[in-house]
């Protein structure tokens, strides 16, 4: 069976969709509406900015998002998902994709989900740090014993998490798990404590929204990074979206469960191959790809 997985915020590069835009024009179509729909042209920054330029949160996430749909879309046929995922934004990526959500309903919600986020990230300082060679349950004890807030936010792999909260919680429970055996606790050049309680005002802004978005009934079950499971009921795919700011993203559990669910292989869409990495990781026999668009198609 065929999984089809949606990479998150991180995996931005300059020239980024370049490549569609020049040899599909439907890719074309779908970046000028993006640029009509945002209200300034992603694609100049997104073919020609700088990475300073990228890393700004407005433009990363609609970018990643743009590149992976647009990606999806010139698939056409060869694009038939059993299943999908997406890590944090990604999610949002494979809702379009898989026909939940439509291309301009899904990036004005990601449009949204930025700038919410942002304005959270300036309201209270915070980061997040990654935690290498440590088992769960070490690093969740870790955080639960430590003053402040700090919590598990991102479920990668094995052995890989990523914590998140207020500075000096975060930099304390790095002490602490490096003491516990870490074989790193890297503080992350994030500018806020994404899937944490610290996210609670981006969260209830994105309510709004995404309770007044219509959603349909996907053509797949999609993996929410919520729950882990698989998800075919539109009023819990708004319910999973809206917690997941403040919820942890629990990828290790959502690839297990679509590899018990008869997933075989598994096609990264979009920048980078982050994912594919993970999922190696998560399972070493399981076959990753990633998409590509066949320019002489």
């Amino acid at each position: 069976m065929n999984a089809y997985i949606f990479p998150g915020q991180g995996a931005q590069f300059s020239g980024m969709g370049l490549d569609l835009y020049e040899n599909s024009t439907l890719a074309q179509e779908l970046f000028e509406k993006a640029n009509n729909i945002l209200g300034f042209s992603i694609t100049d920054i997104m073919f020609e900015g700088s990475a300073e330029d990228l890393k700004e949160t407005k433009v990363t996430q609609p970018a990643i998002f743009l590149h992976s749909v647009i990606l999806a879309k010139t698939l056409g046929d060869q694009f038939k998902p059993n299943m999908v995922a997406g890590h944090s934004l990604g999610e949002f990526s494979a809702l379009v994709a898989a026909g939940a959500l439509t291309f301009e309903d899904g990036l004005k919600l990601v449009s949204q989900r930025a700038q919410a986020m942002q304005k959270a990230c300036e309201l209270q300082p915070s980061t997040m740090a990654a935690v290498l060679g440590l088992d769960d349950a070490v690093v969740e004890k870790v955080c639960s014993t430590t003053d402040g807030v700090v919590v598990a936010a991102n479920y990668n792999c094995p052995g890989q998490l990523v914590i998140s909260g207020e500075i000096d919680a975060i930099n304390k429970a790095c002490e602490t798990l490096k003491t516990e055996g870490a074989r790193r606790a890297l503080v992350l050049p994030v500018g806020g404590a994404f899937h944490s309680p610290l996210m609670e005002p981006a969260r209830e802004e994105l309510a709004a929204a995404i309770e007044n978005t219509t959603f349909s009934k996907p053509n797949c079950p999609i993996y929410q990074n919520v729950t882990a499971s698989a998800i075919t009921d539109e009023n819990e795919i708004k319910a999973n979206l809206i917690l997941q700011l403040t919820a942890p993203v629990r990828w290790t559990q959502s690839v297990q469960q679509m590899i018990a669910d008869g997933a075989t292989h598994f096609t990264e869409v979009g920048p980078g191959k982050v994912l594919q990495g993970l999922v190696k990781k998560i399972h070493r026999e399981t076959e990753t790809a990633s998409a590509t668009f066949d320019t002489n198609a």
